[in-house]
């Protein structure tokens, strides 16, 4: 399979910048896996598509403000992205500067802070600062906007880029599918009986690099974290058991879910995941699935694409255009239920 099977074009004008002043009140484009059939409809209405005994999975991570500006002993200016919390004080870091920092060296941050780079891993910097890193962040850091929101982070951000039920600190991207929930329709779904359960996948700065192969099975995806408790593992079998769906709300927890089903049966799991899941992968777990528009040729296009099937997740993308969705974190949804004779690229052109 090819990368450039997954382009399409987006108008820049469609890239929503900023998020709407009521996180439900997005377009909601639902895709039936199973006929390839379309509706337009509002997130507001994603309670009608579900039935009592289904099971939502969220993912509960917190987006951290992982990104910080400071400048070298020297003066060179530099900016530092969090890419994971390896403890209280030790970080893995994206650093852009003019010259990367040497190990040993001192690095300035705002906040009054400072960071010694002790180690590189790869192209990513292993720093220990000298205090805290979270109260740090939350006191001096900014928001890490994805990007192709082209824009500096606002104060506002720090509520709208996180979800209503965020809990575990360590994302530095957020779950975006899960932006659409207010407590309002959570309540809403609870009393349509409705189950919930909660997995964790800190999201990394890796989520937005370009696949840079031309064929899809010679990409390696990035690491990130996650953890699938046993009340996940539990929820799922009851669920299943009282013929109930399974639907994960966002990519986040779609791999999370099928990272510990990796054996076919879902266990519980905490460690690292680099699971690539794209056309011609099979899911063990999820039978619908929430989630927003993404990236031409990305890799979370690929997974939808696997879920529903290219050709039906291609023509869904151009219907999207075409009706003027708002696309990528703070744009609309999807609402798609699994098709399971999905097709790639190459049958189904």
């Amino acid at each position: 399979m090819q990368v450039s099977d997954f382009w399409f074009d987006l108008p820049d004008s469609l890239i929503a910048r900023h998020p709407l002043a009521e996180r439900s009140a997005s377009r909601l484009l639902v895709l039936d896996g199973p006929s390839g059939e379309l509706a337009h409809r509002q997130f507001a209405d994603l309670p009608s598509f579900l039935r009592p005994g289904d099971l939502m999975v969220f993912n509960d991570t917190r987006v951290i403000p992982a990104r910080l500006h400071g400048h070298k002993e020297s003066g060179g200016r530099i900016e530092m992205l969090v890419e994971r919390l390896l403890d209280e004080r030790r970080v893995l870091a994206h650093i852009r500067s003019s010259k990367s920092p040497k190990v040993g060296s001192r690095l300035l941050f705002e906040g009054g802070c400072d960071a010694r780079m002790i180690a590189r891993q790869g192209a990513l910097f292993e720093l220990e600062f000298s205090e805290a890193v979270l109260p740090l962040l939350e006191r001096a850091g900014h928001m890490p906007l994805p990007p192709y929101i082209d824009r500096p982070d606002e104060s506002s951000d720090r509520e709208r880029y996180q979800t209503v039920y965020a809990q575990r600190a360590g994302a530095v991207a957020a779950p975006t599918a899960g932006l659409h929930f207010d407590e309002k329709l959570l309540e809403q779904l609870r009393r349509q009986g409705v189950a919930t359960a909660f997995v964790t996948l800190h999201v990394g700065a890796g989520t937005f690099q370009p696949v840079r192969v031309d064929r899809i099975e010679d990409h390696h995806m990035h690491s990130e974290w996650l953890e699938v408790g046993q009340d996940v593992v539990d929820a799922v079998d009851a669920c299943k058991a009282r013929g109930g769906r399974v639907i994960a709300v966002g990519t986040t927890s779609v791999r999370s879910l099928e990272t510990a089903a990796g054996s076919g049966t879902l266990r519980a799991f905490s460690g690292d995941t680099d699971i690539f899941i794209y056309p011609g992968r099979p899911f063990h777990v999820v039978d619908a699935l929430v989630t927003n528009f993404h990236l031409p040729e990305s890799t979370l296009l690929m997974l939808v694409s696997a879920f529903a099937g290219h050709r039906e997740t291609m023509r869904a993308y151009r219907a999207a255009v075409e009706q003027q969705y708002r696309f990528f974190s703070y744009g609309d949804a999807m609402f798609i239920t699994r098709n399971p004779a999905a097709c790639g690229p190459e049958v189904s052109s």
